[in-house]
């Protein structure tokens, strides 16, 4: 893996953001994005995708809070009454995990995104989830599983240092000081599957508010490995973000990713 990856998630959520991508890997620092295939400006990422051949493309897995791939009448138990999947993570955890019934169709809409990438002619640069869903466990193994049948090579375990925020003057909860043991299982699983994994990742404390002044302090603070670092862009605000994401910076996350002084921060 590269020494530092940026990646934007939510690519295909909205045009606002797809826009926001684009700009951000033309003109700035951006390497990598995560697709969400069944996001309602999905073909206009793809499209812009297509005439990016350096913007590496993974796939955003959608298991929560987000539209899916196949229909309700085959996922009939994933989906909410608006036919999305809901935004309680814990119930959702615990029938993904419990619930035999839930688990096939869970299987099903995963092996659908999986090959809906694959429709798009995109080469498959990595994977990771929507919230992170993939520390769940079953998920985790679910995406692993299939995605290794459409020749995944790479995952994000979403593991921040919490000596590295402390160094960046962050005050980090006991969430943050559990995390990394948490997705130790994930990691492990990747690695039995022969997948590569980014040795930090960050973007977790600060998922939202990756500002200039903040990215800045974390380049200078970078851990020894290959890290990831990924950001919510977008070129402005429209109504799919005040409603799913009203205190995200996301024209201040562009701003840090075009800034000529990140650039010059990077490490050799």
């Amino acid at each position: 893996m590269s020494r530092l990856t940026f990646t934007a998630d939510d690519f295909g959520l909205s045009e606002a953001v797809n826009e926001g991508i684009e700009r951000a890997h033309r003109d700035g620092v951006l390497n990598a994005a995560s697709l969400m295939v069944a996001g309602d400006a999905a073909e206009d990422a793809v499209r812009r995708a297509r005439r990016l051949p350096n913007l590496r493309v993974g796939l955003h897995l959608v298991v929560i809070e987000g539209p899916a791939i196949l229909p309700p009448s085959e996922i009939p138990d994933l989906l909410g009454p608006n036919g999305q999947f809901p935004s309680d993570q814990l119930r959702l955890g615990l029938n993904y995990f419990f619930r035999p019934r839930i688990r096939r169709q869970l299987a099903a809409e995963i092996r659908a995104q999986f090959a809906a990438f694959a429709a798009t002619g995109l080469p498959l640069g990595h994977a990771d989830a929507h919230k992170h869903m993939h520390l769940h466990p079953t998920v985790g193994n679910l995406l692993i599983r299939t995605g290794r049948d459409f020749g995944l090579t790479t995952l994000r375990v979403p593991t921040e240092p919490p000596a590295t925020l402390r160094a960046c003057g962050e005050t980090i909860g006991l969430g943050g000081e559990l995390l990394p043991r948490w997705s130790a299982l994930l990691r492990r699983q990747a690695q039995l599957a022969g997948l590569r994994t980014p040795d930090a990742v960050f973007g977790l404390a600060w998922s939202g508010a990756m500002t200039e002044p903040r990215l800045l302090r974390l380049l200078a603070n970078l851990p020894p490995g290959a890290c990831e670092i990924y950001f919510h862009p977008a070129a402005g605000r429209d109504a799919t973000l005040d409603r799913l994401m009203p205190s995200y910076q996301h024209e201040a996350e562009l701003a840090a990713l075009l800034s000529p002084a990140v650039r010059a921060a990077l490490p050799a």
